[in-house]
């Protein structure tokens, strides 16, 4: 029997961000993700291009983020979603993997509004969500703020940011979470390549 070689699975992170708190992020879970071997473009939605259009069309999975703003995503994201609609109405993202991450300057902020807006954006586009797949940190006598995903999201990936720091002051925890979300999605776009691949030569 023939060995089935699967292809490189390709990861699109888009998003939104407002101030760059989000940008490092999304800069984070690209690392991830590239470790996770895979093939990895970012693209800030709100300058987003014909041609990112055609990645986003041609990803195996797509980690979406945005800040939180006023307990929900931003603007800029919205208008991104909106802007999809036709690629909803034929079916052009079904069964991609999706995810999130979001980021805010209230340890809660309402994140958790902001995640299940973007799973349900996804859900709409009959997309595959792969959640966070961390226990929550910090919350316990011995635990840090150090520990990964310390805010305590399932969803997908929860940072804070203190709203009069700059770039540089996003947490270590959550890019290392971020990081780790990269490398999540990146490894069950793995599967599922790998899966159709050996579907398509058997």
């Amino acid at each position: 029997m023939s060995q089935v070689v699967s292809p490189e699975a390709r990861v699109v992170v888009a998003y939104h961000s407002g101030y760059g708190h989000t940008a490092v992020l999304a800069e984070a879970v690209g690392r991830g993700a590239a470790k996770g071997a895979a093939q990895v473009d970012l693209v800030a939605v709100d300058t987003i291009t014909d041609a990112q259009w055609s990645l986003l069309d041609a990803a195996d999975a797509v980690i979406f983020g945005t800040p939180t703003y006023m307990g929900g995503a931003s603007a800029g994201f919205h208008a991104f979603a909106e802007a999809s609609s036709g690629r909803y109405l034929r079916g052009a993202w079904a069964d991609k993997i999706a995810a999130g991450f979001t980021n805010s300057a209230s340890k809660s902020g309402d994140k958790l509004n902001t995640l299940n807006f973007l799973a349900a954006f996804a859900a709409q586009h009959h997309m595959i969500w792969v959640g966070l797949g961390l226990a929550p940190g910090w919350n316990a006598l011995q635990a840090s703020e150090r520990d990964l995903n310390r805010l305590g999201f399932w969803v997908g990936a929860g940072a804070q940011t203190p709203q009069d720091g700059g770039v540089e002051t996003v947490h270590e925890a959550d890019i290392a979470t971020a990081e780790h979300l990269g490398s999540r999605v990146a490894a069950q776009a793995a599967v599922l390549v790998a899966g159709r691949a050996a579907l398509a030569a058997a």
